[in-house]
């Protein structure tokens, strides 16, 4: 999937900044595309030139001046065109992946650290989205929303988001008991 199809959805929320994409993607959409700040000022100057967005310059008081930018209906039409065709499935590349497969004969204890670190990162991850949950459903129930609200997209991806970051916690809990299971403790394999 190209930058693109993730700044257009984004924009899906109406008119925004940069500094503003560069955040809605670290609260929306980082746990299934990641963008720097830098890629997304590069894209959206690409998007521009090609007439999928545009851009208003609004002067502000004691801050720099800043530019918004919008989907156009070319870009509108380019999304729909995304959203048509085929997704290619996606593939797992996780460096953590490799260190666990390799840990009978790595370092164990290094390994159930980056492990519990990915887990301490899940749980953040999920007390974020369970935040942005509760300003989308606004006091209204999953189902409510579901069937009321003026976008559910956001909703849906929040919800993959949720259950993807549980199961990282529930694969973490695993791993972490089957190697302290099998790895005997630093004073066992002295004493050994």
């Amino acid at each position: 999937m190209a930058l693109r199809n993730a700044v257009m959805a984004a924009l899906l929320e109406g008119e925004a900044s940069g500094y503003d994409l560069a955040r809605s993607f670290d609260a929306s959409v980082a746990d299934f595309w990641m963008a720097t700040p830098q890629q997304l000022y590069r894209e959206l100057e690409r998007m521009a030139t090609e007439g999928l967005v545009q851009a208003r310059m609004v002067e502000q008081e004691k801050r720099p001046n800043k530019r918004l930018f919008s989907l156009t209906d070319t870009g509108r039409r380019a999304l729909y065109a995304f959203t048509a065709a085929p997704p290619r499935p996606g593939a797992m590349r996780e460096e953590l992946m490799v260190q666990v497969q390799a840990a009978d004969v790595g370092d164990t204890g290094a390994v159930r650290e980056a492990v519990a670190e990915r887990m301490a990162w899940a749980r953040g991850k999920i007390a974020r989205y369970e935040r942005l949950r509760d300003r989308l459903l606004d006091g209204r129930s999953e189902e409510d929303h579901l069937a009321r609200a003026e976008r559910v997209g956001p909703y849906l991806t929040l919800m993959r988001g949720l259950e993807f970051e549980r199961e990282n916690l529930r694969w973490g809990e695993r791993v972490l008991d089957v190697l302290s299971r099998r790895t005997p403790s630093r004073a066992d394999a002295e004493q050994g």
